[in-house]
């Protein structure tokens, strides 16, 4: 009854109150970081939050700002410099467990589309890539953390320090097109942008199949932020949520791309990327994606390749969640559309 209650309030002050733009304008900026410089696709939801108007709908005034990889984003959060950020879920379990980082996972990306890529016809098999240059984020980043996963458990007998991390940002794809690498761990979207220029992408392994019940991104926020300011993560949450419906509606497909436009593909790119990741799991509208088994599962995961120092305990599901934001924030969306 009382949740009910605090939520019919935040629907009248976010979508009917006078005054609301002004007050908009003079309400603390939340930033919410999307990871690479351009943007990794996976943001392309927050991009849509923000172009369409879902976060000012919600009386949120969010800046969408880009960080170098979802590594550095996380530390923003932990230091309290940002509000929210989207993190790999095996950086938030290490992160949490090894310092007892003070953040949450309120929402998530359930697959990764992650490959080990390779743009030479004659190395195609994981054997090749031994002692190669492979192109990641950053060393400890996204990509080098889907690296590790995929080498301890979609190539027989590897490890990560079987290759040579090359740390590039968000260059993997341009790297692989100019010839300065071979082997790269790329995203769907860049494998389309890789192939128009005319090089053929073979796939050595994928993340999924290497943990195919893995987890892979996470919405993080400080815990004491959410705390004190609850009802602006509600509203921030209830935003990504339209956006999530409106990424899902085919007949959308154009203004996504269009919207998407930060990520730095073409707009035939965009469009033709948002259904395979909606396939896979991708934006999901109805579920936190926040799915207990699966993070267990990834837990398990960071401990089994070293990423839990010795002595440390892993964190356990309850701390590293917190599913009542996304419960209210879909509350706050049905009641918003009746």
């Amino acid at each position: 009854m009382f949740r009910g209650t605090i939520i019919a309030l935040l629907v009248a002050v976010c979508l009917g109150s006078a005054g609301g733009e002004a007050a908009l304008a003079q309400s603390k900026k939340f930033v919410i970081a999307a990871p690479g410089i351009p943007p990794v696709f996976a943001s392309a939801i927050l991009y849509v939050a923000d172009k369409e108007g879902f976060f000012r709908k919600y009386g949120a005034n969010v800046e969408v700002r880009p960080f170098e990889t979802g590594a550095t984003a996380s530390r923003a959060v932990i230091s309290g410099d940002i509000e929210m950020s989207l993190s790999p879920t095996a950086l938030l379990i290490s992160q949490v467990s090894n310092t007892n980082a003070p953040v949450v996972a309120v929402y998530g990306i359930v697959s990764s589309d992650f490959l080990l890529g390779s743009t030479d016809p004659a190395k195609t098999a994981c054997k090749d890539v031994q002692g190669q240059a492979v192109g990641v984020d950053a060393i400890g980043g996204a990509r080098s953390i889907a690296l590790r996963t995929m080498l301890s458990g979609g190539c027989e007998g590897m490890k990560l320090e079987d290759v040579q991390q090359t740390p590039v940002g968000s260059n993997v794809a341009p790297a692989l097109i100019a010839g300065q690498l071979k082997f790269g761990v790329v995203h769907l979207d860049d494998v389309a942008t890789i192939e128009q220029q005319g090089k053929k992408v073979y796939t050595l392994v994928t993340e999924h199949k290497a943990n195919p019940n893995g987890h892979y991104l996470s919405f993080i926020v400080r815990q004491d932020r959410l705390r004190d300011d609850r009802d602006q993560y509600v509203r921030v949450m209830a935003a990504l949520i339209e956006a999530a419906r409106f990424i899902r509606d085919p007949k959308n497909a154009d203004r996504v791309a269009e919207d998407a436009a930060p990520t730095g593909h073409s707009k035939d790119i965009s469009k033709a990327t948002i259904k395979p990741l909606i396939d896979i799991g991708y934006w999901s509208a109805d579920s936190n994606s926040l799915d207990q088994g699966r993070i267990e599962n990834m837990i398990g995961v960071v401990q089994r390749t070293g990423s839990i120092q010795p002595g440390k305990t892993p964190a356990a599901y309850d701390r590293l969640t917190d599913p009542s934001i996304f419960r209210d924030a879909l509350a706050l969306v049905e009641r918003a559309g009746k």
